[in-house]
């Protein structure tokens, strides 16, 4: 709710801060943007800190910057408070460690199904709840109350949960890696994937860097070459961690039990780029795409909008219950290709189509992403 409270209100936002469909395409980038590098840093703070350390920080900064999105008065403003926001989808991490810490390996893929639905389904309550909230305070400031409510919910469950929660089960230790800023790998070949499974991190903020500079001028050239600058220094240094890690292989071999192929990884990596990342796209644009193309209310675009995620609080549980039951790779298989014949079909949506045949089709997109 936290990470997409800005999707449902967006309508407002854009005609109360007189923003141009230009500058709204660059709030919903940078909405992600952020959430690309914080989620290996996060993953790298959770191991050393623990789940009740990270996750109750994350969500007291996330509200406090939340709140600060709300009061925000320029659209330069709004940009950069939304792009620190973006650190907020990184608490995702965060869980999946503390699951895996708390059920056993054969309950994991339920426990994560049904952690990552719950995930999903708070963007589901802010398209449904949130576009009542601002017109229950209505004005043109209705979206900043709305907006600054979620931060305030936030602050309060980040105490909540670190007073209520502790990383492990009572007599389990937490282990800790050995060696931090980045994984062991059990190979020469697999260290050379590593490195080049890095590299559509930086090739991804660059691309955005672009889109945001040469595309749609918002940041100057010359700022922008200092941004790809800094991302080739820090892949650089991300190669040298990586390689000062695993060096031991150089010279060591693995022992057979210790051994992993880290193609599972990359191949993971790939499928869950194309779901996810097409998922959050849709979440991002779905509200405002229903009132421009079908004229519909803001508030009727929340609750149909919000249908999309709402079906995630389903889907997950189910995927994580058959991968448990029939294997993951078969149940990544099917959801994949499920993923893509539905994506496809939105793909072709137009404002021609039915307004519930649209709506049909995100359930089915839902279902598979």
């Amino acid at each position: 709710m936290l990470w997409f409270s800005h999707a449902p209100l967006m309508v407002v936002i854009r005609d109360t801060m007189h923003l141009t469909d230009q500058e709204v395409k660059i709030l919903l980038i940078l909405n992600v943007a952020l959430t690309i590098p914080a989620r290996i840093v996060v993953g790298m703070l959770v191991d050393k800190y623990g789940p009740k350390q990270l996750f109750s920080s994350i969500l007291i900064l996330g509200g406090l910057i939340s709140i600060g999105f709300a009061f925000t008065q320029t659209y330069q403003q709004l940009a950069i408070v939304r792009f620190l926001l973006g650190f907020v989808g990184a608490g995702f991490v965060v869980g999946i460690r503390m699951i895996s810490e708390w059920f056993p390996a054969r309950q994991t893929g339920i426990a994560q199904g049904i952690y990552g639905g719950w995930g999903n389904f708070g963007s589901a309550g802010a398209a449904i709840i949130l576009p009542s909230v601002a017109l229950y305070f209505g004005a043109e400031n209705g979206w900043r109350y709305a907006i600054g409510s979620t931060g305030v919910i936030a602050i309060i469950y980040g105490f909540i949960y670190y007073f209520s929660v502790s990383n492990t089960p009572k007599g389990s230790t937490y282990f800790k890696p050995k060696k931090m800023g980045a994984m062991e790998v059990t190979s020469k070949k697999d260290l050379l994937l590593y490195i080049v499974m890095n590299a559509p991190m930086y090739i991804a903020l660059s691309i955005l860097t672009w889109k945001l500079s040469a595309k749609m001028h918002w940041i100057d050239e010359p700022v922008a070459y200092a941004i790809y600058g800094t991302l080739i220094i820090l892949y650089i240094v991300q190669i040298w961690k990586i390689i000062q890690v695993n060096k031991s292989i150089f010279h060591t071999e693995v022992p057979e039990m210790q051994r992993y192929a880290f193609k599972q990884v990359a191949i993971l990596n790939i499928a869950y780029s194309l779901t996810f990342g097409a998922e959050l796209a849709v979440v991002s644009m779905l509200p405002l795409y229903y009132v421009d193309t079908f004229n519909v209310e803001p508030i009727l675009a929340g609750i149909l909008a919000g249908i999309y995620p709402v079906i995630n609080l389903f889907a997950r549980p189910a995927g994580g219950w058959l991968s448990d039951k029939i294997g993951r790779k078969l149940t990544l298989g099917i959801v994949s290709a499920g993923a893509a014949v539905s994506f496809y079909i939105l793909s072709n949506v137009t404002s021609e189509w039915t307004l519930w045949l649209v709506v049909a089709s995100t359930i089915m997109a839902g279902i598979f992403s």
